[in-house]
């Protein structure tokens, strides 16, 4: 700690402790007057949230260390202020506003300091801590927001693509995968866990995949559901794909797909139809002792 920072780092923290209460309640307000720093989130989570960054900068300051580095080095001081950032990222708030209220803050404790600091060079001085401290605090939250929307996009996405891609059980040991719309990596793997995932939970014997909403097969598209076609197979169970439009047809001849060890149906039905059959052999069939 620097020799300047020293006497600063002391009345500020000195006014925290003075008037905690009077800050929290000043920067509640702060973030209620400027809309939308406040919205989405409750007076009483403004309040709660004012309590918990105020108490770690008490914690903070009190903990020594160059101000500099207190907001990245003190544990408690950066998970208030990452909890800040969470919440209102859930809550939908921008992360601009996000780091606003943060800032609301360096005048909510600026303010106080002035209140209790006649000399101009101490309150210079102390404006400057604040500043850095505050700042740092800032760059975090705005930091820390975008990686919770980052997450919280990656989940919906997760969660649209699953919705997206139900496994349907269709027949006795038979399961359905009725796809719609780009099959692209990530919508794959996620088809692949589920079906898998529903051939073990039904013992299912064949698994139809119908590509009657699919727009176009490319060779990229081929490569996917050959992955899939595999997977299933490792699992035991035969695989139909159905919904093989004659656009899409001539589309595999003509980029040379060999689909030849897979079997195919043009339609859900007859793709239905040929599971059935499948699934109508002594081997698939129950034993009498099963059946009772």
């Amino acid at each position: 700690m620097s020799t300047t920072e020293g006497p600063a780092r002391e009345r500020v923290l000195a006014v925290l402790r003075a008037e905690a209460d009077d800050i929290a309640d000043r920067w509640v307000q702060l973030q209620l007057n400027e809309a939308p720093m406040g919205d989405g989130v409750s007076e009483s989570e403004l309040r709660e949230e004012s309590d918990a960054l105020i108490g770690a900068l008490i914690s903070g300051l009190d903990s020594g260390g160059p101000v500099a580095r207190l907001i990245s080095s003190n544990a408690e001081l950066r998970q208030a202020v990452c909890d800040l950032s969470l919440r209102r990222a859930r809550a939908g708030a921008s992360p601009t506003d996000t780091a606003l209220a943060v800032m609301a803050l360096k005048q909510a404790l600026l303010e106080a300091v002035q209140r209790q600091t006649e000399n101009s060079a101490a309150l210079f001085g102390a404006a400057v801590l604040i500043n850095r401290l505050l700042d740092s605090a800032g760059a975090l939250s705005f930091e820390t927001y975008v990686d919770g929307r980052e997450e919280i996009i990656r989940r919906q996405s997760r969660q649209l693509l699953e919705v997206s891609t139900p496994v349907v059980r269709l027949w006795r040991q038979v399961l359905a995968v009725p796809l719609i719309g780009t099959l692209d990596t990530a919508r794959t793997q996620v088809v692949m866990e589920n079906l898998l995932q529903g051939i073990e939970e039904h013992e299912a014997l064949v698994a139809i995949i119908d590509i009657t909403g699919v727009p176009t097969v490319d060779t990229a598209v081929a490569q996917h559901l050959m992955q899939t076609v595999n997977a299933v197979r490792l699992m035991g169970a035969d695989c139909v794909i159905s919904g093989i439009r004659p656009a899409i047809a001539q589309t595999i001849a003509q980029l040379g797909i060999d689909l030849s060890t897979i079997l195919t149906r043009a339609t859900l039905a007859d793709a239905l139809a040929a599971a059935v059959k499948l699934t109508d052999t002594p081997a698939a069939r129950p034993t009498p002792a099963a059946e009772r």
